[in-house]
């Protein structure tokens, strides 16, 4: 686990930035949400000194925020008090925020923060990270992260719809590559980079992507997997702040309309050793037998994780041939068809982009998954046989298809022994007490789909 940051972070910031009068203090719940409270400037050094009592139910909350009673950190606990501390390098300015605000995000301690700390995502991640480490592995991440610039209103039938451009239209076509695309968001891109910028987030090549209204940019990757993910997760609350700013609600929702592409959170990862040397590193496009062997582990493992990639009902409707979203654990070389995709490119280059996660998913769960299954691969030296070439949506075996519902990769999860000894089964039964009670009320619910095939017809 990284080290919490110091008390001179805070009072460096603070003269800084004499101008800021809030702070906003957060941590990220298993669902991605980020949850916390808006703290007076006076009360930022206690934070530091001596962390902020959360309550042990925060990190078990479903995505409404709704408690989970059988978490283990409800009633059992008595709602303790949990001691979370600042991470080092997260307290930035909020720059479109009204009043002078900053964040700074916080994680649960190893021991002041029990019994919440086993359900804190960032722990899991690092903990499979020291893993590797002990056995010489570094491992080096990015993620990419594509979203939907949409309208704050609804169109007349209640539907989201594509922000409107700068010249007052509203994208229809899918223009993936287009640049005027890009032309048209040119306000927002500005702020997004200058906030990027100020913050220390490495964000790099903007696309139009493969829908009206969807973006992608690129971060750029990082030594440390664990800054990787944090950045990631700091990245995506400035992408919904600049663009609330703009008067648009940029969406991360895996599949927000049924009739164009989902958004995904692609993640690339190599292995390092301790002097930074990509082990990845081949003049072969297949890359070296230690990454086959990553390949090999995750393919193992793609099925037991899947819920971490795709963490919501909503999460699965991505998953359609000739999507550009993957449907079996297949594997290929500079191929946009399969699971995990080892891009061209020079020798110290090489590494493995991961295309399963949903842009809903939580980076750091989403990391630990790929990364325990890294791991694995490394140690049974796994063979992932031959790579796909050409269509891997006509080529997928059946054995090798993922399922596509909520409800199977959540029971392949509970009965996964591989994911108990991975990420600890105290975290996973908070983490699937949370899911079941999703899934009980998300398939308790009756609204307008229902309605429109069964009212009258059934």
């Amino acid at each position: 686990m990284s080290v919490f940051a110091s008390l001179h972070e805070a009072h460096s910031f603070l003269e800084q930035n004499p101008d800021i009068e809030m702070f906003e203090l957060f941590i990220l719940d298993n669902n991605g949400v980020p949850r916390g409270k808006l703290l007076h400037r006076d009360e930022l050094l206690a934070v530091y000194e001596s962390g902020r009592p959360l309550p042990s139910t925060i990190l078990g909350l479903t995505i409404h925020g709704d408690d989970v009673e059988n978490s283990g950190l409800v009633w059992e606990v008595g709602d303790i008090d949990c001691r979370a501390y600042p991470i080092s390098g997260s307290l930035q300015r909020m720059p479109w925020r009204l009043i002078p605000t900053a964040a700074v995000q916080v994680s649960m301690h190893p021991t002041e923060g029990l019994p919440a700390t086993v359900a804190d995502p960032r722990h899991v991640l690092a903990k499979v990270i020291e893993g590797l480490k002990a056995d010489g592995y570094y491992p080096v991440m990015a993620a990419e992260l594509e979203f939907y610039l949409l309208d704050q209103k609804p169109d007349s039938n209640g539907r989201p719809q594509p922000a409107r451009d700068m010249d007052g239209g509203r994208p229809r076509a899918t223009q993936v590559y287009g640049l005027r695309e890009l032309e048209q968001i040119e306000p927002f891109l500005a702020d997004l980079y200058s906030a990027c910028k100020l913050q220390g987030i490495p964000a790099r090549t903007a696309i139009s992507e493969y829908a009206p209204g969807q973006v992608e940019i690129t971060l750029e990757h990082r030594a440390d997997a664990l800054q990787a993910m944090d950045e990631a997760v700091r990245y995506k609350r400035l992408v919904k702040g600049v663009a609330h700013k703009h008067g648009m609600t940029a969406c991360f929702m895996a599949k927000p309309f049924d009739d164009l592409a989902g958004t995904g959170m692609h993640m690339h990862v190599s292995l390092a050793d301790a002097e930074g040397n990509n082990l990845f590193a081949s003049e072969a496009a297949d890359g070296t037998p230690l990454l086959r062997q990553a390949v090999g582990g995750m393919l193992s493992t793609l099925l037991d994780s899947l819920l971490m990639f795709c963490p919501n009902a909503n999460s699965y409707r991505r998953f359609q041939t000739n999507s550009y979203a993957p449907l079996a654990a297949t594997w290929g070389v500079d191929n946009r068809t399969v699971s995990l995709r080892v891009p061209g490119g020079p020798a110290q280059s090489r590494h493995i982009e991961h295309r399963l996660c949903g842009a809903d998913a939580n980076p750091y769960l989403a990391a630990a998954a790929i990364l325990a299954g890294i791991h694995r691969g490394i140690r049974e030296q796994r063979d992932p046989g031959a790579p796909v070439e050409g269509n891997g949506y006509a080529q997928a075996n059946a054995n090798a298809l993922l399922p596509t519902d909520w409800l199977t990769t959540l029971r392949a999860l509970e009965d996964s022994s591989w994911a108990r000894e991975a990420f600890g089964s105290e975290f996973l039964g908070v983490y699937l007490a949370v899911k079941r009670a999703e899934y009980r009320q998300f398939m308790g619910e009756v609204g307008e789909q229902d309605w429109r095939w069964y009212l009258h017809c059934a």
